[in-house]
């Protein structure tokens, strides 16, 4: 007899909520089944990230920054235009039509500018004008925060100058609003993330070049369900937690009498793929010759 040699087993939206209704005792029989099975495997992805970290969903993600701009958004943020050439880094930039204001902190490219989380709305082709160099163009489409708005947190963080990485160190609320003087310049060496619908990453000391870049490890949010022939942004290991969670969440609504023992093979599940998936690193451990005497 011969093996598959395959490894390419993976289940869509619909193989899932099958399986969970199988689990429940019950069968597919509507499409309000499947829709009401949909959102409950959406509400336990936000359960997911309550629970502790998830190591697939974490990414790095670099921001160059900008003299002076102290704020920063929490993932990739930036604004379409007809041309960016003429603009500086780090001027405010405000929109004709709609009053919206927010800073450069670099240009990507010479259709965007990378901006700071905008106070108001960009509108689609309003004119945006400079506030140093005078320059203006055209809003080319609507500002997409859907990138930042996925960051659930942020794990360690770098400032890189000449290639070399410095260590930043995370710092409360109560901190970070404590710091008297939040518009001194240096290097950073502080972070503080507001964890806003929007989250904005806050520096200290405030960037005294246009040249020195933060990276940072971010959690964010698995990408929902949405087609039914969608598979699941979760590797394999995590394949029996994700069906053993939909199973509960169905039987609240489907067949209460199972939710006891659903919840338990859930929970069950879910503790052996978060202790597989924890982060490991080598241990060595040193004899102290403190208080050694021969």
């Amino acid at each position: 007899m011969t093996t598959s040699n395959s490894k390419d087993f993976e289940l869509d939206v619909a193989e899932y909520v099958e399986e969970a209704f199988e689990r429940c005792g019950i069968e597919v029989r509507t499409g309000y089944d499947l829709k009401t099975a949909r959102r409950s495997l959406n509400l336990l992805f936000a359960d997911w990230a309550n629970r502790g970290l998830n190591q697939w969903t974490i990414e790095q993600t670099t921001i160059p920054l900008a003299t002076g701009i102290t704020e920063y958004p929490g993932g990739t943020l930036t604004v379409t235009v007809a041309a960016s050439a003429s603009f500086s880094i780090a001027e405010t930039i405000t929109g004709g039509t709609s009053g919206a204001t927010a800073s450069i902190t670099s240009k990507p490219s010479s259709t965007t500018l990378a901006i700071t989380i905008p106070s108001g709305t960009f509108q689609a082709a309003e004119t945006i004008t400079g506030g140093t160099s005078a320059a203006t163009t055209t809003v080319s489409a609507a500002v997409d925060f859907s990138d930042v708005r996925s960051t659930i947190d942020i794990l360690s963080a770098v400032v890189t100058r000449d290639s070399t990485d410095f260590q930043i160190e995370r710092v409360s609320r109560s901190s970070y609003l404590n710091i008297p003087n939040k518009a001194q310049t240096g290097r950073s060496n502080q972070f503080f993330l507001d964890r806003q619908i929007t989250p904005v990453l806050k520096l200290w000391p405030g960037p005294e070049n246009n040249t020195d870049v933060v990276k940072f490890d971010r959690l964010t949010r698995i990408d929902d369900a949405d087609a039914y022939t969608n598979t699941m942004d979760v590797p394999f290991r995590f394949y029996p937690c994700l069906t053993a969670g939909l199973a509960y969440y169905i039987s609240m609504k489907r067949n209460p009498q199972m939710m006891g023992v659903l919840k338990q093979v859930y929970e069950e599940e879910m503790q052996r793929a978060m202790d597989e998936d924890r982060d490991r690193a080598s241990l060595r451990i040193s004899p102290s010759y403190a208080y050694y005497r021969t």
